[in-house]
């Protein structure tokens, strides 16, 4: 199987079949993220303890790439520490930007998103749900700040 045929299947299974799709309750982070050129919409919930995202799961409406990307980042950073989400989030960001990336760990599916750089438009479709975690994960760090308050995030 070549390169974009896998980069096919792997995103039609996750559009078809997005895992960990539906609203966390309870939630002690949250934040939503669009982007105004493709319309997707994103609303994610996760619910972080001791520095590590226990659980999360996604909301909204998108295309196959937004939603194969929000779908596999969530299987992919569960169980995670924000520093191996940022590691994670640097090595996603230049898979899907930079022709001869080299990541520093096994990406797993997420090395499918790589195909996404062929389409220069629709980067941002795939990495919308990275920036709205990086977002969620910011509000809750706001301890003085309005709990209730959820940030948003565009891509334009």
């Amino acid at each position: 199987m070549d390169l974009s045929e896998l980069y096919r299947e792997v995103i039609l299974d996750h559009y078809k079949s997005p895992r960990n799709f539906g609203v966390l309750t309870p939630a002690n982070a949250a934040a939503d993220g669009h982007n105004p050129l493709c319309g997707d919409r994103l609303h994610l919930t996760l619910q972080l303890a001791d520095d590590r995202v226990q659980d999360l799961q996604f909301d909204g409406k998108g295309c196959a790439i937004s939603t194969a990307s929000a779908s596999m980042m969530t299987e992919a950073v569960k169980g995670k520490t924000r520093a191996d989400i940022a590691t994670l989030f640097n090595d996603v960001h230049h898979l899907l930007t930079e022709r001869e990336f080299v990541p520093s760990q096994d990406l797993g599916k997420l090395a499918a998103l790589g195909g996404v750089r062929e389409f220069p438009a629709r980067v941002k479709c795939a990495s919308l749900c990275w920036h709205t975690l990086n977002a969620a994960l910011a509000q809750h760090d706001q301890s003085s700040a309005d709990a209730s308050a959820v940030p948003s995030i565009s891509t334009e």
